[in-house]
């Protein structure tokens, strides 16, 4: 009998401050900026740099631009692109978007000409909101996208008196800054969204439904679809990840917002979350060590949100023993497992604890956590949240797997989306009877504690990105030297996946890998450009001429093993 209808294990192993079921309350996800506003009007909501916002201002910056947004034409509905950095500007453009009743369409600052026009013109985007940086790839598509109106903002907007003023004197002379036509019309500065007396708070009239969110995500088929969220799927999953997360919020919290807010575990654990507990949320725009270990010392996080491949490279930091990071009570892990050796490493020079998940888009993401103070199982993603049901079931049969045996894992709750954007047939295939068919395989035990062994889909995770090889592969197929190619996710001793590229020369011609590295770089997102390349005469395939692309993959598993042996033989050696 599948724990849906039945016994859930996971219950036994909840903290005991974990309800078994939970109430929630109908309202859009920006009550949460709202309640803040009104328990804590002063309190720093949004630091960055030399800025700080406080609840009450960000309230206002927001309700003013969403007045502004409907007087460009943004209504209830329309679709707003927001392809920001993490910065206060985002932070401000997020609500204001959902508080002018329309769709946020997150989109990531990487993405090149392909991905963008595909995500903007299958969401029907009506206006976007980006960074000056960002125009020289969006200018050439302008005649391509539905957009009606560009918002663009700079670095400066997000700073402070003097920084804001240096900055734009540096700007200036710098030649090879981009110059963006602004008109006042088409194309308007983000500042003045920001000003005037009107102000607008449009609720949604059915929350369950209404969406907050067309988050895009990719599918065996790697072609990106808009998963479909509702203000009542946000909403929910905050109220889950408060409960299962129950030591927070009891005091001033400080979120580590480096997470990329584009993304969906970014959106919801550092923005959604951070307004819901009345925290100060740090915007941290990029990832570099030295300059994080800084914010750290000075902004004195208690949470830090992350993934294993964030946790690890500080610990190689030469500077990490001088800077004071024992600010930090909590780590939440996720997008990958998380080594044991260098969590109990981290967790014992921080004092922290590293709490890990799991989470798919299509869940608004979160859907299981290990305990705060219970039993944590390595290697485990933990139990699921309250009001969250899971089935491990037969990849063939489809019928419920008992305890110990690998399945594809289903979920239902209140964060399962409400379908694909534009694509029911998928939708269809996803959402059973209000089951959602996560792809990955994984193991429930006796405990009801979950592992994640495989995945059903070829997609790989690189530094918390979701990459899906066969959209690499059409763009290698694409080189005109090219005859056969294959994007692999392999194992790596410290990255955990990397992106390896097998690829087949047309006859008589001669390839290096900076040959397939620079043809890529200038088509793909960087975090999706192959990090090995391997050229073969021919590859493996199955009888009717499908790449075998596991296999492939298992070759590199095993080498990796042989040269772990051979390293090891050797220390002993020694």
């Amino acid at each position: 009998m599948p724990p849906a209808m039945g016994r859930r294990p996971w219950h036994e192993h909840y903290d005991p401050q974990v309800p078994l079921e939970m109430e929630y309350p109908p309202g859009p996800i920006f009550e949460y900026l709202d309640q803040a506003a009104r328990r804590v009007p002063k309190r720093p909501a949004v630091v960055f740099q030399n800025t700080s916002l406080d609840y009450a201002t960000l309230q206002r910056l927001a309700e003013t631009m969403a007045a502004n947004l409907r007087n460009c034409g943004i209504g209830p509905g329309d679709r707003v692109a927001l392809m920001l950095p993490n910065l206060p500007q985002t932070v401000i453009a997020y609500w204001a978007v959902l508080k002018a009743g329309a769709v946020g369409v997150m989109i990531n600052p990487l993405y090149k000409e392909k991905e963008l026009l595909h995500q903007v013109n299958d969401a029907g985007c009506a206006a976007m909101v980006c960074l000056d940086m960002l125009w020289p790839r969006i200018e050439p598509l302008r005649a391509s996208l539905p957009v009606r109106t560009f918002i663009v903002t700079g670095i400066a907007d997000g700073l402070g008196f003097p920084l804001n003023w240096l900055y734009r004197a540096k700007t200036l002379r710098d030649k090879s800054r981009p110059r963006v036509p602004y008109d006042g019309r088409r194309v308007r500065r983000f500042g003045p969204m920001l000003r005037g007396r009107e102000r607008l708070s449009h609720p949604p009239a059915h929350p369950e439904r209404d969406l907050a969110l067309l988050q895009y995500t990719g599918g065996t088929t790697g072609v990106a679809k808009g998963v479909m969220l509702s203000h009542a799927n946000l909403r929910s999953n905050v109220i889950q990840c408060r409960a299962m997360l129950h030591a927070i919020g009891k005091k001033h919290e400080v979120m580590l917002g480096l997470l990329p807010f584009f993304h969906i575990y970014g959106l919801t654990v550092c923005v959604n979350l951070t307004a819901c507990i009345d925290a100060t949320l740090v915007t941290v725009p990029r990832y570099a060590p030295t300059e994080l270990l800084d914010i750290i010392h000075k902004r004195r996080p208690t949470i830090f949100p992350g993934a294993p491949s964030v946790y690890t490279s500080l610990l190689s930091q030469k500077n990490l023993a001088r800077r004071d990071i024992s600010c930090i009570d909590w780590c939440v892990s996720g997008s990958a497992p998380m080594p044991l050796e260098p969590m109990e490493r981290f967790e014992r020079m921080t004092g922290a604890r590293i709490i890990e998940g799991y989470g798919l888009t299509e869940a608004s993401p979160v859907t299981h956590l290990n305990p705060l103070r219970g039993l944590r199982k390595p290697g485990c993603i933990g139990l699921p949240f309250p009001d969250t049901d899971c089935r491990v079931t037969h990849l063939e049969t489809r019928r419920d797997q008992p305890p110990g045996e690998p399945g594809e894992l289903l979920i239902k709750g209140p964060q399962v989306m409400r379908g694909y954007w534009n694509r029911p047939e998928d939708t269809a295939e996803s959402l059973q009877d209000g089951w959602l068919a996560t792809g990955d395989v994984a193991v429930m035990d006796e405990d009801g504690y979950f592992r994640i062994v495989d995945r059903k889909k070829d997609m790989v995770i690189i530094g918390g990105y979701n990459v899906y090889p066969r959209e690499i592969d059409e763009v290698l197929y694409e080189h005109p030297k090219v005859k056969e190619a294959v994007a692999v996710g392999v194992p790596h001793p410290t990255r955990g996946e990397i992106i390896k590229a097998f690829v087949v020369p047309e006859e008589g011609q001669t390839l290096e890998k900076t040959d397939i590295t620079s043809w890529c770089r200038e088509r793909l997102a960087s975090y999706k450009v192959p990090r090995q390349v391997e050229f073969r005469d021919e590859l493996p395939k199955t009888l009717v001429g499908k790449v075998l692309r596991r296999a492939l993959r298992e070759e590199e598993e095993a080498a990796l093993v042989k040269r772990a042996a051979a390293r090891a033989a050797k220390k002993e050696d020694a």
